[in-house]
């Protein structure tokens, strides 16, 4: 059974809003998203949770044409996501990044200003300030000249998130920003979070945890390569619902 979750008023235009609709793909032959649609409005930080497998960085990658698609339309403001890549932010999973490529944290992060600036351009002062902002608020100005290959992990997500936040988006996507690091980036990331939110961003994240950080979302979308729900978090952790995600029950209790 699919379950489609879209805006009763979806026809109408909405500000801001992010609209995925009927969202498939397909693998080798296989279906590995079927038909996935939902609504997110400005302000919103979702949690994307399911097994592993479920299609959680694939819808990811679909949503923004890093993949191709079998049918299914990803539109903010009524337009083609991937027609507005400058308005977007990605931050991949660690394990997909060269940590061994010859550059500084300064200059992955003076990257997400590449767009405003030109390739070949220098960087505009608004710019260099947007990037010293950015790694201060991450706590890792201090380390710009740094090889990105000699960070710990929670340096490193640091480095991308500050990118992130430099570029100015309206839309983010995270793809599980919480493996492998410390606590203090763990605190650190949450709070960009509730400030993001605060500037009427949206935000979708790939978080693996099913424990009290579910907490920090506004919604979760509860994924296996096709939409189980979507709601607040006591509606989605249901003992029914991690049953038809993960196929047995966690024992998981909603306080």
């Amino acid at each position: 059974m699919r379950m489609n979750i879209i805006d009763k008023k979806s026809s109408k235009m909405y500000n801001g809003v992010l609209r995925v609709e009927n969202l498939s793909v397909r693998y080798r032959g296989n279906l590995v998203l079927d038909e996935i649609s939902f609504t997110v409005e400005p302000g919103q930080v979702i949690g994307v949770i399911g097994p592993n497998g479920a299609g959680k960085s694939t819808m990811i990658k679909a949503m923004l044409g890093l993949i191709s698609v079998a049918s299914g339309l990803v539109l903010l403001d009524g337009k083609p996501l991937k027609k507005q890549l400058g308005k977007v932010a990605y931050v991949p999973q660690r394990s997909q990044i060269d940590w061994d490529y010859p550059t500084t944290v300064g200059k992955v992060v003076m990257m997400a200003r590449t767009l405003k600036t030109g390739l070949f351009r220098r960087p505009s002062k608004q710019s260099k300030e947007l990037v010293r902002a950015a790694l201060e608020r991450v706590d890792i100005w201090n380390l710009r000249d740094r090889p990105i290959g000699q960070l710990s992990g929670g340096q490193q997500q640091r480095v991308f998130i500050a990118r992130a936040i430099a570029q100015e988006a309206d839309v983010l996507f995270f793809d599980e920003p919480f493996t492998g690091i410390d606590r203090k980036t763990e605190d650190i990331i949450f709070e960009i979070f509730r400030e993001l939110k605060s500037q009427q961003k949206i935000l979708l994240v790939v978080n693996h945890d099913l424990g009290d950080t579910l907490k920090q979302y506004d919604q979760l979308l509860l994924l296996n390569k096709y939409l189980i729900a979507m709601g607040f978090r006591e509606e989605v952790i249901t003992s029914t619902n991690i049953q038809r995600a993960y196929g047995h029950n966690f024992g998981l209790a909603i306080s």
